[in-house]
């Protein structure tokens, strides 16, 4: 039977391959599907990791990286790309030279600097071009507080490192406090030179794998469904919080985020 053109949108993941599927392309793909999207995605990086720790980093040479973003955005119609771990300077290069021709795009940046345990990722200088070629092209950028910290570094508190990242080029930059102390975790969104919303959200007792990128990657998807960023950013918030209120242990670290929660409860139904 013939097939019509899909109505799906399209999100496009670059980021690193996390072979114990928590984190990276493998978390992106779960949330975007889980949120009525489509993932394409391309690998920037292959890991050595597990629900403890990342033990190594081997990046992808930037020409394969930029390969394989070309071959999905001139076949697929892509409505938003979110960027994950991108491990080398090279590399950020090479996708600010792919999605500079795409403008219209939106495009979510989780300035992924260290694993979720702590662990560096990137490569000293990979920071600065983050700054420098990919924020003036980011709709979205969510770094954690202390990515914001190394991000902005002349800020002497997270308002005035978020007013820097805006500065930048940042169209908007939600700065993530599961960092921070205190009862519950104090998200916030910043846009147009000041704080535009506080989200409060209840703190979970356990850490988890995955929870940057899938709320990245949540956001994404909100924005190729045709959310306006504000709102991408608020559903996408409360799609992640569930994701981890039902994480599970399925290894000797971390918790994953269970980002098809919403399959159990629809079998309770």
């Amino acid at each position: 039977m013939a097939q019509g053109t899909s109505s799906v949108p399209v999100v496009l993941s670059i980021a690193g391959h996390d072979p114990c599927g928590g984190a990276g392309v493998q978390a992106d793909i779960e949330t975007i599907f889980s949120l009525g999207c489509r993932a394409a995605t391309v690998i920037t990086a292959l890991t050595v990791q597990d629900t403890r720790a990342v033990r190594r980093t081997q990046p992808v040479e930037p020409g394969l990286v930029v390969e394989q973003a070309r071959a999905v955005l001139e076949d697929l119609p892509v409505a938003a790309v979110k960027l994950g771990l991108l491990a080398t300077a090279e590399i950020v290069e090479s996708v600010h030279g792919v999605l500079r021709d795409y403008p219209t795009i939106p495009v979510v940046l989780d300035p992924v600097l260290a694993s979720g345990a702590g662990t560096p990722m990137v490569t000293s200088d990979l920071a600065e071009a983050l700054s420098s070629l990919l924020m003036p092209l980011t709709t979205v950028l969510t770094p954690n507080s202390v990515e914001a910290k190394r991000l902005a570094p002349e800020g002497d508190n997270l308002d005035a490192c978020a007013m820097a990242l805006l500065e930048r080029g940042c169209q908007f930059v939600l700065i993530t406090g599961g960092h921070e102390s205190g009862p519950e975790v104090v998200n916030k969104l910043y846009g147009s030179h000041r704080l535009l919303e506080r989200y409060r959200w209840r703190r979970l007792p356990e850490s988890y794998h995955g929870s940057g990128c899938t709320l990245a990657s949540a956001i994404a998807a909100q924005l190729a469904l045709g959310d306006e960023p504000p709102s991408a950013v608020h559903r996408a918030q409360s799609y992640t919080w569930s994701t981890l209120a039902h994480g599970q242990r399925l290894g000797m670290g971390q918790l994953l985020p269970n980002r098809g929660f919403w399959t159990c409860e629809n079998e309770n139904a």
